[in-house]
């Protein structure tokens, strides 16, 4: 997932991409404390993925506001 492709999205739909990355999250630890995840990377990627996520949504918000001000 990389950020132009996030960037066309609405913030609804961001904001259901979060719900689902923040889900995978929880899935992977769980599998993490159990001894059952073989390939830790993908933690890694799912929360650089939610945080790429979040800095979306923020940009979205600053420039929604600029635009009521102006």
């Amino acid at each position: 997932m990389n950020a132009n492709e996030l960037r066309d999205k609405t913030p609804d739909q961001l904001q259901e991409e979060l719900a689902q990355l923040k889900k995978e999250q929880f899935n992977l630890r769980f599998q993490q404390a159990t001894g059952q995840l073989e390939g830790t990377a993908r933690m890694k990627a799912a929360r650089r993925d939610a945080a790429r996520v979040k800095t979306i949504l923020n940009q979205k918000a600053a420039a929604a506001a600029a635009e009521k001000e102006a």
